[in-house]
């Protein structure tokens, strides 16, 4: 009895020694994340050539899924405020995406777009 009392002990042990490694690599990954998306950031404004007006809402809807989450307020509601629509319809189409997928996404697009 005692001695299995010891295995679980120690299972347990093991499990949380498991978990703190875990989150421990998880902060790390999210901090090299971040310094890689702020980096894309600074080169999104150096790129060799100016991107379609397509990509520059994707890199607008990322950025702002990226640093503020989930679109908030109300579309806006003049009707031929056409550049304001768009902008408020692409990062609305993230809705739900983590900040740390929009991250990724974002990093990726910029990478791509440097050649």
């Amino acid at each position: 009895m005692v001695r299995r009392s010891l295995n679980i002990r120690n299972s347990v042990h093991k499990m949380n020694s498991l978990h703190s490694l875990s989150v421990a690599s998880q902060k790390k990954n999210n901090m090299e994340l971040k310094e890689q998306f702020a980096k894309a950031v600074t080169e999104s404004k150096q790129l060799p050539e100016k991107p379609s007006n397509e990509t520059l809402l994707e890199l607008y809807s990322l950025y702002k899924q990226s640093t503020e989450g989930d679109v908030s307020g109300e579309a806006p509601s003049n009707p031929f405020d056409f550049v304001n629509k768009a902008k408020y319809e692409a990062w609305s189409s993230l809705k739900g995406r983590s900040s740390e997928d929009a991250m990724q996404q974002y990093v990726a697009l910029v990478n791509k777009l440097k050649g």
